[in-house]
């Protein structure tokens, strides 16, 4: 019987071993699986930003992946991620991969959260000890982390322990960056050469100009500068880098982009456009002509045009208040603000004529010491070629207007009559020209006026007034207005 069972042992023993090789040839087939791609693993990158705080990320990786199924861990990705936009692709052949499973993992490691996987585990503290100046190893239990870690050293329970907590390893459900998880089923023997792309959050760029006008105002050096501001959590580098210009409509809003940045150094002249600029749909997209790095929680700016000798037209503007036409007043409106204001034409014969994106736009003039001296700012929309952008600059300090009732008469119940004096004063040096525009409600027919008049719109009339230097002008004129 002993022979028996000896003569069975031998091979029944090695089918165990067997069985137990197989066992631990699956946990380590298991555990070579998922596998891990980062930025060692990139050969390409691909950055595509909209004015609307988004980018569009397309990422390139040589990765090895076995045959079949296999889980990958994609990590440095933006942290402002987008996951339902992820998009992944072999460049090989596209029917090689197939993605079965994608996960997103954002439980990002910090301290409290550290703590908060270890409750109930042993962990332990250091504390340094005044007087040896050794550090004192304490094992502790973590009770709990609910408003500060409670600790139980040895019979006793504590809190508040001031020396540094050593744990022995980061949590399985616990990851330092954002990571794409995905479960694969590949069918190439050789390495795959994926692309990632995704939308994320976090990232914006706007145009920010500096306008530098000539001693007569009527002449201005341009420089554009794109701004990038990137707080989507990821950092680009070498990038190949395109700007999409346009109103692209988003289902939820986000907030305006408000950083901004000034040019150290206003006057320089920038490098010459390094950017090529193209329609795309219904907006305008900029692609870079090189690669380009783009840090996390950075702001860039990259020289987009340049112009010298664009013409210009600067303009005062006396707006009139619309109140006075209801009823009658006795007490006049004084020392009303002439705004002053500035109109590009973007023309190519003016030396532009190329599609301008939304942005601001800071002018600068020369003071009679040669000094650039800031003169105001405004913001401009996204404007094609061959329309006008026209900037405010502030009010004039040296020109003032006072609007005065004259006559006023109710003809019918809905027919008025109604007289105006508009006095303007010029204290400057030299004799300008001031446009008025009048708010006229209803339906309006002018009477009379001392200076030619202008419908511009349904409700407004313009008149063009000279104020001679140091002296004052006035305009008068009649109206009947019904409602």
């Amino acid at each position: 019987m002993f022979r028996q069972i000896t003569r069975y042992a031998g091979p029944l023993a090695f089918l165990v071993l067997l069985l137990a090789g197989s066992a631990v040839h699956e946990k380590a087939w298991a555990a070579e699986a998922t596998l891990s791609s980062g930025l060692d693993d990139q050969s390409g990158l691909s950055l595509t930003i909209y004015n609307v705080n988004l980018g569009l990320v397309k990422d390139q990786r040589t990765v090895k992946l076995p045959r079949g199924s296999s889980e990958l861990r994609f990590m440095d990705v933006a942290a402002q991620i987008i996951p339902a936009s992820v998009h992944i692709k072999s460049l090989l052949d596209d029917r090689s991969l197939q993605v079965i499973e994608q996960n997103y993992e954002y439980d990002l490691m910090n301290p409290q959260k550290l703590l908060d996987k270890y409750v109930g585990r042993d962990v332990r503290l250091y504390n340094k000890n005044l007087y040896t100046e050794r550090e004192d190893i304490v094992t502790a239990r973590l009770l709990s982390n609910n408003g500060g870690p409670i600790y139980r050293i040895g019979d006793e329970i504590t809190f508040g322990h001031p020396g540094r907590v050593i744990f022995p390893e980061v949590p399985e459900n616990l990851i330092s960056k954002p990571t794409l998880v995905w479960l694969l089923e590949n069918s190439l023997t050789v390495p795959q050469n994926i692309e990632s792309s995704y939308l994320t959050n976090g990232i914006n760029w706007r145009s920010d100009y500096v306008v530098t006008l000539n001693s007569t105002d009527d002449m201005i050096d341009l420089s554009g500068w794109v701004t990038i501001d990137n707080k989507s959590g990821a950092t680009y580098k070498n990038a190949r880098l395109k700007l999409v210009a346009g109103d692209v409509n988003r289902v939820r809003e986000e907030r305006d982009y408000q950083g901004t940045v000034r040019l150290a150094k206003a006057a320089a002249v920038p490098a010459a456009p390094q950017f090529k600029e193209e329609e795309f749909f219904e907006y305008h997209i900029y692609t870079l002509q090189r690669p380009s790095t783009i840090k996390d929680s950075q702001i860039k700016q990259i020289s987009l045009i340049t112009a010298s000798a664009v013409p210009v037209r600067k303009e005062l503007v006396y707006k009139g208040t619309g109140y006075y036409y209801h009823s009658r007043y006795s007490d006049p409106i004084s020392n009303l603000k002439v705004g002053v204001f500035i109109e590009i034409w973007n023309k190519k014969d003016h030396n532009l004529g190329i599609p301008l994106p939304k942005g601001t736009v800071r002018v600068y003039k020369h003071d009679n010491e040669g000094s650039l001296q800031f003169t105001g700012e405004d913001t401009i929309d996204h404007t094609a070629k061959d329309e006008k952008i026209r900037v405010k600059l502030g009010n004039a300090f040296d020109v003032a207007g006072t609007t005065r009732q004259l006559d006023w008469k109710k003809l019918a119940s809905d027919t008025y009559e109604s007289g105006y004096e508009i006095t303007l004063r010029n204290h400057k040096k030299e004799d300008i020209v001031v446009k008025i525009i009048e708010p006229v409600p209803g339906d309006w027919t002018m009477l009379s006026s001392s200076h030619p008049y202008r419908k511009s719109s349904a409700f407004s009339a313009e008149f063009e007034v000279p104020v001679p230097k140091d002296g004052e002008s006035k305009l008068t004129y009649k109206v009947r207005t019904r409602y």
